[in-house]
């Protein structure tokens, strides 16, 4: 199982950075492994446990199954749909280590929904668990959870994780008086604050703002180890360094954003006509990665922060992971392609086009809905899509990347030789990412939109087992697919949502036989963090 996962060294050059600069890396890798640890204890709460005990076993299948546990960050393998691979450990919970154990999504939706307003908001945000209240008897607990108001408390993050967050604000603080860099300095002591004040609006404003070599990210963000709501966000960490050169060069994109904007597909009357001030995007190498940024399949790229205030007022950051991004498409997409592609499209496959396309991806998550209306009242994408935001966002992301794309061709802003590359590269990138499994949103989002793409002949299936990309067709399956995923989000249809990912969501069974055929081929990379290793020497 572990095999899947090509280990890979994953180095940048830190030559150029002063000794208080190396310093200041150092300090972040150090706070990024208690992220580590805090992130197994979101994912589950019998994981430090199971640490314990995988780690006293000292024969080769005891050191095997700690070896992949630490991969998966925990005892169910997310490429196999969570299955358990430690003898005794129980089906991997909807709810992480989020809500209490036994807990019904429905009595938990009526206490929520129980709660006055400011407190409703707090237990559908991103900073607080919930627990069983103190005063609940340990034996008969359901006596009381589903009455209205009672059963259960919120926790917020800060007294919930109390010591680790003590223990990395004071590194952060660390780090800040060694930074050179007044950005720099600014985002560490803010984010060391909101670690213990639980409120990170400041700190992500002025993560927005950095400036500078190093470009650390350390906090709780994502929101995918809550399966239950997509709720609650987990703590991750990526300390890394800016290619200078690669951002100069992708700066151009953020100028057409706004065009993009008011060219999707949906209704005028969803489209936002002024997008956030600040639309940075910056490609760096990475030193480190901790907690939910490190865990099973690599994250090659991430759009924060998840905020909607900060989106609205300040539009996201898109961070490109170029060294995790060259390992991934040599380890397992170049494979791939020989395997999936015919002969005559492999000449098609290219990084560029791999690269310019996660970069889209992150792009686009900044744009289409995201605050809507719904019946008169203001809420969110995220707050009405529920547990299928996450699927269908990374859907979006993906299928109005390729529109985003093809609109920069049609209007010249990139070549139209650019244009085969594209979609060829995205679809052997297709078959790379649904090896991850459908019960990831990536994985599903991109179940989605293959079968739809087939559906629409975009794609189409050769009679010796390869795909091929129809040119007269993809342009016209991938507006359509824009316009579908843009419009359940803008009207926050959540029953929408969940039809179609439950209708498009799978994999079929032309796409299994050549997955199939990928069983030798890697599907990710483990990473060895070299350059990290050598800051602490």
């Amino acid at each position: 199982m572990a095999a899947r996962f090509a280990p890979t060294d994953i180095t940048a050059d830190v030559s150029k950075l002063s000794p208080p600069d190396r310093q200041v890396l150092a300090k972040l890798v150090e706070a990024s492994r208690i992220v580590d640890a805090l992130f197994l204890r979101q994912a589950w709460s019998g994981n430090d446990a199971m640490l314990v005990d995988l780690a006293r076993d000292g024969s080769p299948e005891g050191r095997a199954r700690l070896h992949y546990f630490l991969i998966n960050k925990g005892p169910w393998s997310r490429l196999d749909h969570n299955r358990p691979f430690v003898p005794g450990a129980p089906p991997k919970p909807p709810g992480a280590n989020y809500y209490p154990e036994g807990a019904s999504k429905a009595d938990l939706e009526k206490w929520i929904q129980s709660l006055p307003a400011a407190e409703r908001e707090r237990a559908s945000g991103f900073f607080t668990v919930v627990r069983r209240s103190l005063d609940v008897a340990r034996d008969r607990p359901e006596r009381v959870e589903g009455r209205s108001g009672t059963g259960f408390r919120l926790v917020p993050y800060n007294l919930e994780y109390q010591p680790e967050l003590e223990r990395m604000a004071s590194l952060l603080r660390e780090a800040a008086q060694l930074a050179s860099e007044p950005t720099l300095k600014t985002f560490l002591t803010k984010r060391a604050d909101a670690f213990l004040s639980n409120d990170y609006y400041d700190s992500d404003v002025a993560w927005m703002e950095l400036k500078g070599a190093i470009e650390p990210t350390i906090g709780p963000y994502e929101v995918y180890e809550d399966e239950l709501f997509n709720f609650k966000a987990a703590f991750e960490s990526y300390v890394t360094i800016q290619d200078e050169t690669e951002t100069a060069k992708l700066q151009r994109f953020a100028s057409e954003l706004q065009d993009i904007e008011n060219n999707l597909p949906i209704e005028p009357k969803h489209r936002n006509p002024k997008l956030g001030a600040l639309a940075p995007i910056t490609v760096v190498n990475e030193i480190y990665a901790a907690g939910d940024g490190n865990r099973g399949v690599q994250t090659a790229a991430f759009n924060l922060p998840n905020d909607e205030r900060v989106v609205r007022e300040k539009g996201a950051k898109r961070v490109m992971l170029k060294n995790v991004q060259d390992a991934k498409f040599a380890k397992t997409l170049l494979p791939i392609s020989r395997v999936v592609l015919g002969a005559s499209d492999q000449k098609d496959l290219a990084f560029d086009a791999f690269f310019t396309h996660i970069v889209m991806h992150e792009l686009m998550h900044g744009l289409g809905p995201h605050t809507i209306s719904v019946n008169g009242r203001q809420t969110t994408v995220r707050q009405e899509l529920k547990e299928q935001y996450s699927v269908l966002e990374e859907a979006k992301a993906d299928i109005s990347g390729l529109f985003a794309i093809q609109h920069l061709i049609d209007k010249g802003s990139l070549p139209r030789a650019f244009e085969p590359s594209l979609y060829t590269t995205f679809l052997a990138s297709a078959f790379r990412s649904i090896r991850f499994g459908v019960s990831e949103a990536h994985g599903k989002g991109i179940a989605i939109q293959l079968n739809f793409l087939l559906d629409q002949s975009g794609f189409t299936t050769k009679a010796d087992g390869t795909f091929a990309v129809n040119r007269d067709r993809i342009k016209e399956g991938v507006t359509a697919l824009t316009r579908e995923i843009m419009t359940i989000q803008a009207e926050g249809d959540y029953a929408k949502a969940k039809a179609l990912a439950d209708r498009l969501g799978i994999v079929r069974p032309p796409v299994q036989k050549a997955l199939d055929r990928l069983s030798e081929i890697p599907v990710d990379i483990e990473p060895r963090f070299t350059t990290a290793a050598q800051l602490r020497q």
